[in-house]
């Protein structure tokens, strides 16, 4: 019986049918099983994903650069190719976006995606601005009945993150009280760069501009080579938020993973002085988050650019490690990176004699392949472990923690509603104006 035959069947008899997910109706090699995915940004992250979606359809391929366009299509030769994004998620055939485009244009891509019942793959950072991130994850909430979303922090699969959140939870440092991350690359960049030459003819340089307000063309804002991180133009206010979106949305995550945290309540930030052009280089951020059913309110830092926390002990010299992060409590302190990590007792007696690991069949189990997660999850389950309303959360404190930088005064925040109380020039910080034609709710 065809498809159609058999829903005209179901209606007439007035049944009451569940539709399985699709891999339980047809097999997992059947052709309806294929996810019909676009891709958009098709260099650098881009071809990244390449692998990850070679079993399913590939239907559509977006690149404002069209020799990078055309090195999409030498690997999905089938697919339709664009340099708009938005007319590409106007093809009616797509389900789900892989999008690995400039920061400045992620919040964008991710809201008209799902506006069009689309599922969303996003590369980190989700959003440019605290306004952004919470569009982007209120729009993810209406929908979350029937769309999979996941923000492309991909060391979450790491099963470090499992051991980490497992020792915070059951108390291997006693109470927590306080919880710091941070990283040491440090990228710098001096201001705009000057405008140098006109763009060359197979890159749609006002599409790449996009939503942001314009800047001259100059090639020092491009680099990179397929797999390469293409970040010359990331350190720049208009088009990125610098390290806090870089690498801060990495390992920021493996601090939020144990936390349960919800938004904080207010947020204090330094660094070296303010250049209107270009992200800080140095800087931390504090912040207070509320307690929970589990933990007291507290206090979470981000570090960069050389500024670190304090050494928990003289066994442990923190600039060793790259990126990682710090969870203090009552007994003990936990030192962790993506793939590692240590418990240090905090004083004489603290010998964690008193800590019992959980067994095997307790511990939370291993996520698997990061991408599969999200294709299982449009396929049918709706679950991912970086959803828009988990990582939504995330880069909007430390979005934050940029306008507290921008204003140099500590900041009383409303997470409910969206607003900084008590300073006028920071609620201006939380949005972006973009340039005409150019609209986030689309």
């Amino acid at each position: 019986m065809k498809r159609r035959q058999f829903l005209q069947a179901v209606s007439l008899t007035g049944a009451s049918v569940l539709i399985a997910p699709r891999l339980k109706l047809f097999g997992a090699e059947a052709p309806s099983n294929k996810l019909n995915i676009a891709l958009i940004g098709t260099w650098g992250r881009g071809e990244a994903h390449f692998g990850a979606v070679a079993s399913e359809n590939v239907v559509a391929l977006c690149d404002v650069d069209e020799q990078h366009l055309a090195f999409g299509a030498k690997r999905f030769p089938k697919a339709k190719t664009y340099v708009d994004w938005r007319k590409c998620l106007d093809q009616k055939d797509i389900e789900a976006v892989i999008c690995s485009t400039t920061d400045h244009t992620h919040a964008f891509i991710a809201n008209w995606a799902m506006n069009r019942g689309q599922h969303v793959y996003m590369e980190k950072p989700l959003a440019n601005s605290v306004e952004e991130a919470r569009v982007v994850r209120a729009t993810y909430l209406k929908y979350r009945h029937k769309l999979a979303t996941q923000v492309g922090t991909q060391r979450h699969a790491h099963e470090n993150f499992n051991r980490v959140r497992e020792l915070v939870l059951d108390g291997a440092i006693g109470e927590l009280q306080q919880v710091c991350a941070w990283g040491n690359r440090q990228i710098r960049r001096s201001g705009y760069l000057p405008a140098q030459g006109e763009p060359p003819p197979y890159l749609h340089y006002d599409l790449w501009i996009g939503p942001a307000p314009f800047h001259p063309y100059n090639p020092g804002y491009f680099s990179g080579g397929p797999g390469a991180n293409c970040l010359q133009w990331n350190m720049y206010w208009d088009f990125g938020s610098g390290q806090v979106g870089d690498m801060g949305s990495h390992t920021m995550d493996l601090a939020w993973n144990a936390l349960d945290a919800d938004l904080p309540t207010s947020a204090e930030a330094s660094g070296e002085p303010f250049n209107p052009e270009v992200t800080p280089v140095r800087l931390e951020m504090h912040f207070q988050i509320p307690a929970n059913s589990w933990r007291p309110a507290i206090r979470v830092s981000w570090y960069q650019g050389g500024a670190m926390p304090e050494n928990p002990s003289r066994y442990v010299d923190l600039k060793k490690i790259d990126h990682g992060v710090m969870f203090e409590g009552t007994k003990g302190t936990l030192v962790a990176d993506f793939t590692t990590r240590a418990l240090l007792p905090a004083h004489r007696g603290a010998d964690l004699t008193y800590y019992k690991p959980r067994t095997p069949d307790k511990l939370i189990p291993p996520l698997g392949n990061f991408h599969q997660e999200w294709i299982n999850a449009c396929k049918g389950s709706l679950k991912t472990s970086c959803n828009f309303d988990y990582a939504g959360k995330m880069i909007e404190m430390m979005l934050l923690g940029l306008v507290a930088y921008r204003v140099g005064k500590k900041i009383s925040y409303d997470g409910a509603a969206g607003r900084v109380t008590d300073c006028s020039e920071a609620n201006e910080l939380l949005r972006r104006t973009y340039r005409p034609g150019w609209t986030l709710h689309g």
